[in-house]
C-alpha cells in the first residue's frame, strides 16, 4: 500500500513540475523584447520552483551578444545575465545541446557562475540555448543543496523548456532585427504591413496551440482626406503621426501596432478577449475626442473607426480571416457613421 502511495504522490508532484513549466512557457512566448524576457523567465522559474540562484549565461559574439549587451543597465539583469567567451563554454558544457546537471568539483564552473554567489552553490543545472542550431549561452539554475541537480536526474521537461527559451530567443531576435532593420513605416515610425502580417501569422500560431483568445482590431482615420484638401498634406501627415504616437503609447507592451494603409492602423492584442479589445478601442476615441491635435493655425479634432475580430469567433480558422473579418467589421462601423452623418445633415 505504501508503495502505491509513494507512486501516486510521485505523479503528482511530475504533474505540478509539469504545470509549473508550461506555465512558464506560456509566460514568456508572446515577449518580442529581451528585457521583458528574460527579467519574466528568471523571475517565474524562481518563484514556481523556490530556486535560490537562476541566471543566463549568454556566449560573446553569439548572435545574440550584440542585441543583449544594453541590458546589463536592467537592475533585475545586472546580477542575473553574464557573458563567457565561448572556448570556456565549450569546455565546460561539452558543446552539447543536453541538460548538465553537476553536484561535486563545481569550482571548474565557478565562470559561469554569478561572482557573488559562487561559493555558496553546491548543485548546478545548466540547460544550453541554441537559435538557428547553434549554442549561444545557457539557463542556469544552482542550489544550496547537493540533492537538487543530481546528474542521474531526468532532465526532459528542462530540456524542453530550453528548447522553447530558444524558440523565444529567434523570435525576439527577428524582432530586433526587423527594428535594427527598419522594417517600420518611415512616417510614423511603426511595424509596416510586411512586419505586421509575420507578426499575425506567428501569433495565431500561439494562440491556436494554447487555445488562448486573440483580437485585432482594424481601425482608420475618418476624414483625413478633409484635412488634406483643407490644411494640406503636411497637416495630414502630423496627423496621422498623432494618432500612431497615442494607439502606441495606450497600448500594452506585448501588443503590435502598425500602418498597414494610408490612414488604416492594426492592432494584434495576444491573449485579449473581444471585450477587452472593445475597452480599449473606447479608451481610443474618448482619448481622441477630448484631446484634438493642435496646430499652430487650430485644432483639428480626431475621429477614429474600429473593426474588432477575434479568435472568440469559432468561424475564423487561419489569420487571414481574422484579418479580413476585422477590415469586414470597419467597413460596416464606417458605413452606419456616414449614414448618421446622412440623416444628421437631413434634418
Amino acid at each position: 500500500m505504501s508503495d502505491i502511495k509513494k507512486i501516486l504522490e510521485t505523479l503528482r508532484t511530475n504533474q505540478d513540475i509539469a504545470q509549473n513549466f508550461f506555465e512558464i512557457e506560456l509566460s514568456i512566448l508572446s515577449i518580442l523584447n529581451f528585457k521583458d524576457l528574460f527579467e519574466r523567465l528568471l523571475t517565474e522559474i524562481k518563484e514556481k520552483f523556490e530556486i535560490p540562484y537562476v541566471w543566463i549565461s549568454i556566449i560573446d559574439n553569439s548572435e545574440v551578444y550584440n542585441l543583449t549587451e544594453a541590458l546589463t543597465s536592467s537592475k533585475t539583469l545586472k546580477e542575473r545575465l553574464n557573458f563567457i567567451d565561448r572556448k570556456t563554454f565549450t569546455n565546460l558544457t561539452g558543446n552539447k545541446a543536453k541538460p548538465v546537471l553537476i553536484n561535486n568539483n563545481l569550482k571548474a564552473f565557478y565562470k559561469l557562475m554569478p561572482q557573488k554567489h559562487k561559493y555558496l552553490i553546491r548543485s548546478l543545472a545548466i540547460a544550453p540555448l541554441t537559435v538557428d542550431g547553434e549554442i549561444i549561452g545557457s539557463l542556469n539554475q544552482a542550489d544550496h543543496s547537493e540533492q537538487r541537480f543530481q546528474p542521474d536526474m531526468d532532465t526532459i521537461l528542462l530540456e524542453q523548456l530550453a528548447i522553447k527559451i530558444s524558440i523565444c530567443l529567434s523570435n525576439v531576435i527577428a524582432h530586433e532585427k526587423l527594428k535594427l532593420l527598419a522594417f517600420r513605416d518611415p512616417l510614423t515610425g511603426l511595424l509596416n504591413r510586411r512586419v505586421m502580417d509575420d507578426a499575425l501569422n506567428r501569433e495565431f500560431g500561439l494562440t491556436k496551440r494554447y487555445a488562448t483568445p486573440l483580437s485585432l482590431i482594424y481601425l482608420d482615420i475618418d476624414g483625413l482626406k478633409i484635412v488634406n484638401d483643407r490644411y494640406g498634406h503636411d497637416i495630414g501627415d502630423d496627423l496621422l503621426k498623432y494618432v500612431a504616437i497615442h494607439l502606441e503609447y495606450m497600448s500594452r507592451e506585448g501588443d503590435i501596432v502598425a500602418r498597414v494603409g494610408g490612414d488604416e492602423f492594426i492592432i494584434i492584442l495576444p491573449y485579449t478577449t473581444t471585450k477587452n479589445a472593445h475597452n480599449l478601442t473606447s479608451r481610443f476615441e474618448n482619448f481622441f475626442r477630448e484631446n484634438p491635435m493642435d496646430t499652430q493655425e487650430t485644432s483639428i479634432p480626431v475621429s477614429i473607426s474600429f473593426g474588432i475580430a477575434s479568435t472568440e469567433d469559432k468561424t475564423i480558422s487561419e489569420a487571414e480571416s481574422l484579418l479580413k473579418k476585422a477590415d469586414t467589421m470597419l467597413y460596416h462601423a464606417k458605413k452606419l457613421k456616414s449614414e448618421r452623418y446622412s440623416t444628421n445633415l437631413c434634418h
